[in-house]
């Protein structure tokens, strides 16, 4: 079938003024202004009120914190010590609460104009060795690209680490299992709906074992590597206690330095350590709320770029962002890019590059990210029919100023996912609606036991979500 997105109102596009063909899962034709497609369409979808994006794509996340946003006890607090109060909590985690999770935040990413998501989960307490599995079927079910970074820890509380016990696991099961999740789920080719990813959380809570095995599995498998780096100045000064290096260097001593790898975060790092990110082609992922919220820091995103980085985007966990929206995100990082560098040097079209070409670059994909012919068809579609966008005169401009949350349609691979504003086939109050109760439930799990029940690894009581929870 072919679909002619007719004349839109503007489009993140050169050429392209009267709009895109899309055939199957591509698009096949763009189309100049007062022109029209080269072969008859099935369908014409008039796009005269709507501003065309590629669909974003969000480099870095953590699906199940969406169950502890605006958790009360973890408030005002920064990274280490933020971590320490939420991780008895996430200790409790179990498959239905990471699918509730899971479906919660892709649907706010998809309304928000997401298309790609990549997650990553480090925290396997008993009762979720499978946890990438129950992500792979909840994308699956929603037609959402994904990245699934298998995730690891291996350092715990008693082993001079944050996390407790229960939820890291040994080396040679983390190992094993990156092999699992890769032979099962990872799709190399274009179009691919699921890739995979190896993910050792951060130098401060795995071992030099999983460090240097995950880089040999990625080598072998060719996927890509992927960890929070330089995000507070305490990991600066862990590092260097530690391994007595910062941690780009700690990186390089473990194979890490490659094409291959994208780092969250990446706002602690001097001028020598940005030029060897760009010539060795490495990627960061830009996460200002989160890093604003937890007041870890400005990312130097355009010295970065300078320097041949590539830089995207991510929302980061729904815990210390406490959203998963990607226009929100968008903004932010106009916003405090231009209080770092000035409002001359960062324009609205480097933020909306950064979270479609940019973020596709991070992941490795060179079929997303762009509306270019031959690139897969995902796009987002916005209207400027709200009070935040009344006298707006940039169409392209307004969607980042005014601050645009929530996308009118969704195509991903040439199939629409939202039309009118909501996602087809999904009940999203039935989700809301689970997800309240899983939230409750899974903090009413925490403060109903000693903590010492918790780092004892023992198994999660049975959860469900079909009744009201009690909170009394």
């Amino acid at each position: 079938m072919r679909i002619w997105i007719k004349n839109p109102l503007a489009i993140f596009a050169d050429n392209s003024r009267g709009g895109v063909v899309v055939e199957d899962s591509l698009i096949v034709e763009c189309i100049a202004s007062g022109s029209q497609p080269e072969k008859p369409c099935d369908h014409i979808e008039d796009a005269s009120e709507h501003v065309v994006l590629p669909g974003f794509i969000n480099t870095h996340h953590h699906f199940y914190q969406t169950l502890t946003r605006a958790y009360g006890p973890a408030l005002n607090k920064e990274l280490f010590a933020w971590l320490k109060t939420l991780y008895p909590i996430w200790a409790r985690l179990t498959p239905e609460f990471l699918e509730v999770a899971t479906q919660l935040a892709l649907a706010e990413l998809l309304l928000s104009g997401c298309t790609t998501a990549s997650d990553h989960h480090y925290l396997f307490p008993r009762g979720l060795e499978e946890a990438i599995d129950v992500q792979f079927q909840v994308a699956n079910e929603m037609g959402v690209r994904v990245t699934l970074t298998r995730g690891s820890m291996d350092l715990s509380v008693k082993d001079g680490g944050l996390p407790p016990e229960s939820t890291v696991q040994d080396a040679d099961v983390i190992l094993s299992d990156c092999e699992r999740v890769i032979d099962l789920y990872h799709d190399g080719n274009a179009g691919s709906h699921c890739q995979i990813g190896l993910a050792p959380c951060s130098p401060f809570s795995v071992t030099e074992e999983v460090m240097r095995g995950s880089a040999i599995l990625a080598q072998k498998n060719n996927v890509r590597l992927h960890t929070h780096l330089a995000e507070t100045q305490d990991e600066n000064e862990f590092c260097q206690r530690e391994f007595r290096c910062r941690p780009l260097d700690y990186l390089e001593d473990m194979g890490w330095i490659s094409d291959q790898v994208w780092l969250a975060h990446g706002i602690h790092f001097n001028d020598s350590e940005i030029e060897r990110l760009g010539r060795a082609g490495m990627s960061i992922t830009h996460c200002p709320g989160s890093n604003m919220l937890l007041a870890s820091g400005i990312c130097r995103a355009a010295e970065l770029e300078d320097a041949g980085v590539n830089v995207g985007i991510g929302v980061d966990g729904s815990a210390s962002n406490d959203a998963s929206n990607m226009f929100q995100e968008v903004r932010m990082a106009l916003q405090i890019q231009r209080l770092l560098y000035g409002a001359a040097r960062i324009k609205h079209t480097d933020v909306i590059r950064w979270a479609t070409e940019g973020s596709a670059r991070c992941l490795g994909r060179e079929d997303i990210g762009e509306i270019r012919v031959g690139k897969q068809a995902d796009l987002a579609m916005f209207k400027l029919d709200e009070l935040r966008f009344s006298g707006a005169g940039d169409p392209l401009a307004a969607l980042v100023l005014c601050g645009a949350h929530r996308a009118d349609r969704v195509m991903v691979g040439g199939q629409w996912r939202v039309i009118d504003g909501e996602i087809l086939n999904l009940d999203i109050n039935e989700v809301m609606n689970n997800h309240q109760q899983a939230a409750k439930l899974l903090t009413l799990i925490w403060t109903s036991f000693d903590f010492d029940y918790f780092v004892l690894g023992e198994q999660a009581p049975s959860t469900s979500f079909n009744r009201p929870v009690e909170t009394s």
